[in-house]
């Protein structure tokens, strides 16, 4: 098992790393909207968190050696199911064919207050 942390993507808020790699897999946290550089998430909407977040998933991929490409599974938590369709248009610019397996629902609360988050899973 090896920890897979960066600067360029925030820091945990709790007992956890930002991913774990094992066995070929990187396993991502569920990624708040959080901008690393600010501490704040971006203004805006569901469609800026929701950028943010996966600007997050990408910077702790790349510190695995990894991109957004290598993903095969995601797990998008929302705080409201009215947000889908705004959350998948972002999600489609970011994420190219063949598109990652997913589950995305929503939730009752998210930390912070934030509209999503967004777990992934990579292969190497």
């Amino acid at each position: 098992m090896k920890v897979i942390a960066t600067k360029q993507a925030p820091a945990a808020i709790g007992p956890y790393s930002q991913a774990i790699e094992a066995n070929g897999f990187v396993y991502l946290s569920g990624q708040l909207p959080i901008d690393p550089a600010t501490g704040q998430f971006p203004e805006g909407g569901i469609k800026e968190q929701t950028r943010q977040s996966l600007l997050n998933a990408q910077a702790i991929l790349k510190e695995a050696g990894l991109s957004l490409s290598h993903v095969v599974k995601t797990t998008v938590l929302l705080s409201d199911i009215a947000n889908f369709g705004p959350m998948n248009e972002v999600y489609a610019e970011m994420f190219g064919a063949p598109f990652p397996a997913r589950s995305a629902f929503a939730v009752r609360d998210l930390p912070k207050g934030a509209l999503v988050e967004i777990e992934c899973v990579a292969v190497k």
